[in-house]
């Protein structure tokens, strides 16, 4: 097993996250030392998580604009996602319930945790934590949107199950927290 130290923190930003320039040393398992450095951002921990009716077969997801999709090829922006959102001191089960309400509008009662991810562990620090929760008409609320003063305005989207599979495979749903909780859901005969 390799042994890291790291040697030296350097912060570039903490504009809106933290991005860091990391020095450390690699020890190698023949005892060769290496000096790597990269840069990680640190935006804090998340949670996600898919609303599945399975009298109607449906699912609950939300449409956004998101700037870095847009500025990577993503002609209007808008994506097709499940619920997520950080967890800003609170545990994964709180914050999901609480984004849940924001965004959706649903006031869910019982989640289960399906499992937990690093993103994209080459650059970015978060771990999300993974959801689904059955969700019926009688639990809408509000009509979710999110929060005015985080700036969201978000669209809720009820589609069919087998609708939003097609969707991954034209290219309609793109994000990889939805795909890899729709593709749950189906694989474990749940919708």
């Amino acid at each position: 097993m390799a042994e890291i130290k790291i040697t030296k923190s350097d912060i570039l930003s903490d504009n809106w996250y933290i991005l860091r320039k990391i020095t450390y040393e690699y020890t190698q398992a023949d005892g060769t030392v290496q000096i790597h450095q990269r840069e990680a951002y640190d935006r804090g921990n998340g949670a996600t998580i898919l609303l599945y009716n399975k009298e109607s077969g449906t699912v609950i997801l939300t449409r956004q604009f998101r700037l870095p999709t847009y500025i990577n090829g993503n002609k209007d922006g808008m994506m097709i996602e499940a619920c997520a959102g950080l967890l800003d001191q609170d545990n994964p089960e709180d914050c999901i319930r609480r984004e849940t309400e924001e965004e959706t509008g649903y006031k869910i009662t019982e989640i289960q945790k399906v499992f937990e991810a690093y993103m994209s562990p080459g650059s970015v620090t978060e771990i999300l934590y993974f959801f689904i929760a059955a969700y019926a008409k009688s639990m809408k609320v509000s009509n979710g949107g999110g929060v005015e003063h985080e700036q969201e305005n978000i669209e809720v989207v009820e589609i069919p199950i087998q609708q939003a599979l097609a969707m991954i495979q034209s290219g309609e749903i793109k994000d990889a927290k939805t795909i890899m909780l729709l593709q749950y859901i189906k694989l474990h005969g749940i919708l």
